[in-house]
């Protein structure tokens, strides 16, 4: 199976971090923009380095969009798993128009309700999971398989 991971820079990159033991064995793509952390992946995997993003920039969004659409086009993965944050709403929107599978994963730190990434994605993306039990009982298309660590 090929494997986009997308992720900002920080604890989003973490989470991803953490999801080693499911990406290490499968063919795999990065998305993310460099920062001191993410830069251990030169050298060591494919990373498409795109435009920084946060939340509510408009116009990098949209900017990622087309990205994400040449992106997907070229890699041609059969899932895009984001940890988040707002750099993975412009890749879910992408990869639903291209009818790619994917899978959002919440970060940890919302704890009692989804980020604004989470809200923006809820009723596209294929599978959300949280890592937070009390959510599942909020949020019905939500899966909780534990804390990723």
């Amino acid at each position: 199976m090929r494997l986009l991971l997308v992720c900002n820079p920080g604890g989003h990159f973490s989470t991803m971090l953490g999801l080693k033991k499911f990406w290490s064995n499968h063919d795999r793509e990065w998305v993310t923009y460099p920062k001191f952390d993410t830069e251990i992946l030169k050298g060591q995997e494919i990373v498409h380095w795109v435009t920084m993003q946060e939340a509510r920039m408009i116009f990098r969004a949209i900017i990622n969009f087309f990205r994400a659409l040449f992106i997907l086009l070229k890699s041609r993965p059969d899932v895009v798993i984001p940890t988040g944050a707002s750099l993975a709403v412009p890749f879910i929107f992408a990869a639903k128009l291209l009818r790619i599978k994917t899978v959002y994963v919440e970060s940890i730190t919302r704890s009692e309700a989804l980020s604004l990434s989470g809200k923006l994605i809820y009723n596209i993306v294929d599978e959300l999971y949280v890592q937070w039990p009390n959510f599942v009982t909020r949020y019905p298309r939500v899966k909780y398989h534990g804390i990723v660590v």
